[in-house]
Formats: C-alpha cells, sequence, structure tokens
C-alpha cells in the first residue's frame, strides 16, 4: 500500500470539504492541472513545499503538513528505518506500541474535558530512542472548516489551558521535560524528552520497553463532541474510554476509518457501564491496521453547557451549517462513480453520524434527512430516514417526473431550525440516482417519503425550502408551530 495514503486520506478529506475539484486545488496552488490527481492516486510523491501548499490553500492550521511529516519527514531526515534489523511493520521511529490507552473525563465544573493517554512502547529499532512526538488538536464544529478556523482564532488553545504534564514510567515513576514543535490555533505538537528538569535522561535502548504517561485539559467550549485515536505507530493494543456524569444521559457511537478512506460503524459494540455516579464507555481492538482512525462520538440531551440555546444553535453546535453559508446556495458537485466510491463511502458514513447526533436530541416523527452541503461538503449525496425508520441512501438524484397532484404541509430544515414554513410539493416524484457501483436507477416515491426525499433533492441543487414557499407567505416561529411529534397525514388514494 503506498506510503502516501495516510497523507492522501487528509488531503481528499480536506478536498471534499472545501468542495474543490482536483483541477481547483491544483490552480490554487499552482500546480498543473493533473499533478494533484497523481498525488491522489499514488503517481507522483508529494514534496514538503506541495505539502504547505496544499495546508496553506486548504486553510488546513497545520494539519496536511503535520500529515506529510510523519509519512516522509523522518525518512528523509535519516532516522531509524523498520528495514535496519527491527520488525519488519513497525515505522520510520522504530517503535513498536505494545498498548495505546486514552481516557477522556467530561468536568462540567469547571466546564473542561481531560484527557489522558498511557502508552507502553518497545525500542524495535537499532538506535536509542530519546523522544515522543505528541499531538494535541481540536474541531468544535467537525464539517464546517470555517467555522472552527474562525474560532480558533479568536479563542486559540492556550497552553495555560492545556495544563500539560507528562511521565515515563510505571505509575508516573519520573516526570519527562517537553519543548513544542508545533504551536498553531487548533494544533499544538510536542517533543516529550526521556529526560527530566534536573538534567537526567533515560532513553529507550533497543528492545527495551517503558511507559509514557501524559495528561492534558481542553476548556468545553473549544472541543467538538468528538474523540479521535490515530493509529500513527504500529500497535497491538488499543483501547479508548469516555467517562461522563450519569446524569447526563449521553449517547455514544463510534466510527472507523481505515487507509481506503472508507467511514463505518466501529466492528465490535462500545461497552456501557455506571460506576457510581460516572457514566463510562469503553472501546478497545487488537491490531489496528497503520493509519486508521477510532472515533467515538456523542450527544447529551438537554445539555446544560448552553442554557436557552435556540433550536438554530442546537444544530449548530451538532455540526450542521445555519443559513446564510455559501454551501447552501450553490450545487453540489456530482460524485464520479464507482472511481469516487470511496469518498462517496466516507462522506454517507459522516451523514448517517450526524443524523445520529441530530436523532438523539430531537424527535423526528415525520422522518429525517441531511444532505452533504449542510456539513460543509458540497458533494452531491444525502441521506433520508424515513417515519417508518427505513434508511435511504441519494447519490447524484435528479427528479424527472413530478405528479400533477400536490399538497401542502409545514416543513423544517435543520438549516435554520427556529421556524416551520408550509411547503407545496408533488404527492409523487420519480428520482433518477446512482449507486455506489455507478449503476443508474430510477426510483418512485410517494407522500411524505417523496416530501423527505425532495427536501433534500432541494439542498444538493442549492435551494431551500423557503424558495418554494408560495408569494406572500412566511414561515412561522417554532413555538407557534403544533405538528411536533405527528406524522404528516395523507388521504388514501380513491
Amino acid at each position: 500500500m503506498p506510503a502516501q495514503d495516510g497523507f492522501v486520506a487528509e488531503l481528499r478529506r480536506r478536498r471534499d470539504v472545501a468542495s474543490l475539484s482536483q483541477v481547483a486545488l491544483g490552480a490554487l496552488m499552482g500546480y498543473g492541472r493533473s499533478y494533484v490527481s497523481k498525488v491522489e492516486t499514488g503517481g507522483e510523491v508529494p514534496s514538503q513545499e506541495f505539502a504547505v501548499k496544499a495546508d496553506q490553500a486548504l486553510h488546513a492550521d497545520g494539519a496536511l503538513l503535520a500529515a506529510w511529516q510523519e509519512q516522509f519527514a523522518d525518512r528523509r531526515g535519516g532516522s531509524v528505518h523498520a528495514g535496519d534489523g527491527g520488525n519488519p511493520d513497525v515505522g520510520a521511529a522504530g517503535l513498536l506500541v505494545l498498548d495505546d490507552d486514552a481516557e477522556l473525563i467530561y468536568q462540567p465544573e469547571p466546564g473542561r474535558y481531560r484527557a489522558t493517554m498511557r502508552r507502553r512502547i518497545r525500542n524495535v529499532g537499532t538506535k536509542p530512542i530519546t523522544r515522543y512526538l505528541i499531538r494535541i488538536s481540536v474541531d468544535r464544529y467537525p464539517g464546517d472548516a470555517q467555522r472552527s478556523n474562525l474560532l480558533y482564532r479568536e479563542d486559540p488553545l492556550r497552553w495555560e489551558d492545556i495544563d500539560l504534564h507528562a511521565w515515563h514510567g510505571e505509575h508516573r515513576g519520573q516526570p519527562m521535560r517537553w519543548h513544542v514543535k508545533v504551536d498553531r490555533d487548533a494544533v499544538k505538537e510536542v517533543w516529550l524528552e526521556l529526560a527530566a528538569d534536573d538534567g537526567s535522561r533515560f532513553p529507550l535502548y533497543p528492545g527495551q520497553e517503558t511507559v509514557i504517561e501524559y495528561t492534558y485539559t481542553v476548556p468545553q467550549r473549544q472541543w467538538g463532541h468528538w474523540f479521535q485515536r490515530a493509529v500513527r505507530l504500529p500497535t497491538r493494543r488499543l483501547s479508548v474510554q469516555l467517562v461522563f456524569p450519569a446524569a447526563l444521559r449521553p449517547t455514544v457511537w463510534g466510527l472507523h476509518t481505515s487507509m481506503a478512506a472508507e467511514s463505518s460503524p466501529l466492528p465490535t459494540p462500545i461497552a456501557e457501564t455506571v460506576d457510581g455516579e460516572a457514566a463510562v464507555y469503553r472501546w478497545s481492538t487488537t491490531d489496528p491496521p497503520l493509519h486508521a482512525r477510532y472515533r467515538l462520538e456523542w450527544t447529551i440531551p438537554d445539555h446544560g453547557e448552553d442554557p436557552g440555546r435556540r433550536p438554530s444553535e442546537r444544530m449548530a453546535a451538532l455540526g450542521v451549517l445555519q443559513q446564510g453559508h455559501r454551501l447552501l446556495t450553490q450545487p453540489a458537485r456530482r460524485f464520479d462513480l464507482p472511481a469516487e466510491a470511496d469518498d462517496a463511502r466516507r462522506l454517507i458514513a459522516e451523514l448517517r453520524s450526524v443524523m445520529a447526533r441530530v436523532g438523539a436530541v430531537h424527535q423526528f416523527a415525520k422522518g429525517m434527512g441531511i444532505a452533504a452541503p449542510q456539513i460543509g461538503v458540497g458533494r452531491a449525496a444525502a441521506v433520508v430516514r424515513t417515519a417508518a425508520g427505513d434508511e435511504i441512501t441519494l447519490l447524484n438524484p435528479t427528479i424527472i417526473e413530478e405528479s400533477e397532484h400536490t399538497d401542502t404541509q409545514y416543513e423544517g430544515c435543520l438549516s435554520f431550525f427556529d421556524v416551520r414554513g408550509q411547503v407545496p410539493r408533488p404527492l409523487s416524484i420519480q428520482v433518477e440516482h446512482t449507486d455506489i457501483d455507478g449503476r443508474r436507477h430510477i426510483t418512485q416515491y410517494e407522500h411524505g417519503v417523496a416530501r423527505l426525499v425532495a427536501h433534500e433533492i432541494d439542498h444538493l441543487h442549492g435551494h431551500l425550502y423557503l424558495d418554494r414557499m408560495p408569494p406572500g407567505t412566511s414561515p412561522i416561529p417554532v413555538e407557534q408551530y403544533h405538528g411536533t411529534g405527528q406524522a404528516w397525514s395523507y388521504q388514501p388514494r380513491p
């Protein structure tokens, strides 16, 4: 598998978020029309200059450059390699992670998250190891990079809030000194030195094992509702634990992203226990693939961290773009299937993830749906969940036929959830769409399902339901709407 795939996965994700084609990104960076395509398909090994320009063009705040450095910097700098007598599946650092245990605790008072990472490592290279790189990054609004970047420009991660501490050896035996490698608004990288402030050193020699543990905090205003673990070194066992006050009744789920950039539910369930006043969620795996990402997400019903939030503010906090964002008024770019099947699968999984978050905080008796532009990705994909609980996946959908008969019903939209509006729509539609293998299908939808599907297709063509309301009518505040919790009603056909 090409070594640059880890960098490429991040590049593709950032490009999708920015809704840029390969040609458009290349033009922004000053590269030829085919160069980005060659990098993404493995035909070209990206240079550091390419990584820097891509990071700037995509406003990645250092994430792309860091991904490039993880893949290539150590190899070019002459560090220890797997081929230098070590285990053949070991990365350039010559390290094997025997146990990787991560814990995230939510502390409502004083309003922060505390992360503790504990790793047992073995030097399987040929040279002593004297330092260990760690990374702290945040993304408050997944799917809305522009909004997250604005937040951290105005309110960057500060070292005094992070309060980083690190130890070496069992039971936090020896404090470690550290120095900063990267210091950006939303990303910090730190070298933990196998040395103490008193000048003593404890290098890890070939064949030796040790434990590195570190802890840090992030204010809840800066931390999103997710916790991701990336496998950057060969790892034998990985575990993640989330701890919340049990009274908050959180809903927790997880996603796995592989080197193929496919996103899917975790292969095994998350274990939930209650320990006194704490709700504990644990998940673990053995021999995770290199560059895999395991992401736990959660919602907290009626969370008191922002009392009095409007419905639109609640949706924004869950990662849904709000009215006024440019992506909501632009046609989405179609998928080239099956060539972009991996990108489509990853996006559908992300849409399902956002739907799960939203569904945990609001009752959708009529069914619900979400389109890719609403999570910051300008691609032609949407997911609908009907009132009966059936899921409909839409790729490159277009309405090709509508019934003459219409009706008018109230609709809501996650991108401006404070109001409801009466919208006329056909009672039946025929939709042409594409499956993941590139085959075209025509499907007929009726009544409430037709309304749900048509609403999402409107999003993919840059329209909101406001565009379809009769002249002279306006939405009403949600407080005046009395249909919440009730399905749409339809007269049976004669």
